[in-house]
């Protein structure tokens, strides 16, 4: 197949080398392959500054990122059968990973991908296209999915920020069969029903997975505050691992909604929920001299710009002295973050600073990570986004 060259500047390949597959826009020579003469999603093949062939290319001219590797084969370039075989060998990691058809099938670069999330809810399948080489692929995408799992619906719940950069319109629409109101979760032995009109991203939040998992096991016979709850995810697994109480805050209503009706599906009756502002609710429970025995942050990306580092890093600092100060004296703060621009390193420095504030004495139990339905690539730093630490904190221990 033959494409029209993208010719990069000098250098501007060895990040391509080294294993990423973005291309930037000033990493463009111009002059030899001006950005305005390519069409938005078409396809284009990628060279170097000495004419050596590095791949083809879906190109956006109009963004930032206005490449995105799809094959480092200059000949091979998006085809539908090229993007079957991707949704398929994406597919077969899952099935070995997770007994039940609940996950995330696909997550864009890290599966080939770039601009391509499905989620997997059984017989139920939500699709999210952010670019617009993806949204090329639509049809291709529904149709690879039909033969593969043979699902009862298949819904495209295209409402991302990132179509906005991508000039790309917002729309939901079934695929096949009929768009649900609601969708259905198995996750750690927990059900959950989460709205898929209204919901956050496709409804579900698979990478805490293993997180939730393991707070499991501290939550027996404990009193648990989840903060920026959702739908319940974290307070409702550990009520149903023994807490003696829960309390999930959130500022959405229909959330909290939510989370009553997974309770009751749960058959348990010990969840209670508070609306508000994260921060101000904290505020509040800590001026009510509350305290909790396990306290869990999961917040939204607090940093969604790089230039948003330094006000990010100060609100991660202000929400986790707020937990620290809500826990009883030997307590569990389980601190989280999806925050792309946050490195594990730095949230344990925060921890560690907030518990120094306050004059805590913290200690670090576990560090978790995305869960490996969420797979990272080493040459992809955007692709490990998720973290969280499990800290036990101690008041006059020292």
């Amino acid at each position: 197949m033959k494409f029209p060259i993208l010719y990069l500047r000098k250098g501007a390949e060895r990040r391509l080398r080294a294993g990423h597959l973005w291309v930037y826009s000033n990493e463009v020579d111009t002059q030899r392959s001006p950005l305005a003469g390519f069409d938005t999603g078409s396809q284009a093949e990628l060279r170097s500054s000495l004419d050596k062939p590095l791949g083809t290319v879906f190109v956006n001219p109009h963004t930032l990122i206005c490449g995105r590797l799809i094959s480092r084969d200059p000949s091979q370039g998006m085809t539908p059968q090229r993007l079957s075989q991707r949704l398929e060998v994406a597919l077969s990691l899952r099935d070995r990973l997770f007994a039940e058809p609940f996950y995330r099938w696909v997550f864009g670069d890290s599966d080939g991908l770039s601009g391509l999330v499905v989620d997997r809810f059984d017989d139920v399948v939500v699709v999210q296209i952010s670019t617009a080489g993806m949204e090329t692929m639509k049809e291709a995408i529904g149709r690879s999915i039909q033969r593969l799992v043979h699902p009862r619906s298949i819904v495209f719940k295209n409402d991302g920020k990132m179509r906005d950069v991508e000039g790309l319109a917002s729309y939901t629409e079934a695929f096949e069969g009929e768009e649900p109101a609601t969708l259905r979760v198995r996750e750690n032995g927990t059900e959950f029903e989460v709205p898929l009109s209204g919901g956050q991203k496709t409804g579900w939040f698979y990478d805490h997975r293993m997180n939730r998992q393991r707070l499991q096991a501290y939550a027996p016979g404990k009193r648990v505050l989840d903060v920026f709850s959702y739908v319940g995810g974290w307070g409702i697994q550990a009520a149903r691992a023994g807490a003696a109480q829960v309390t999930c805050v959130d500022s959405s209503s229909q959330a909290l909604e939510s989370v009553h009706h997974n309770a009751a599906l749960n058959g348990l009756s010990n969840v209670d929920t508070l609306e508000g502002d994260a921060f101000l609710a904290l505020k509040a429970l800590c001026d009510e001299k509350e305290k909790f025995d396990i306290v869990v942050l999961d917040p939204p990306a607090l940093i969604p710009r790089r230039r948003d580092q330094k006000a990010g890093e100060q609100a991660y600092a202000r929400l986790n002295q707020l937990g620290l100060r809500l826990l009883e004296r030997d307590g569990l703060l389980v601190s989280a973050s999806c925050s792309m621009h946050l490195s594990q390193d730095s949230l344990i420095d925060i921890i560690r600073g907030s518990g120094r504030k306050i004059d805590r004495f913290v200690q670090l139990l576990e560090q978790g990570h995305q869960a490996p339905d969420h797979p990272i690539v080493p040459g992809i730093p955007e692709t490990a986004y998720i973290k969280s630490c499990f800290v036990r904190s101690l008041t006059g221990f020292l």
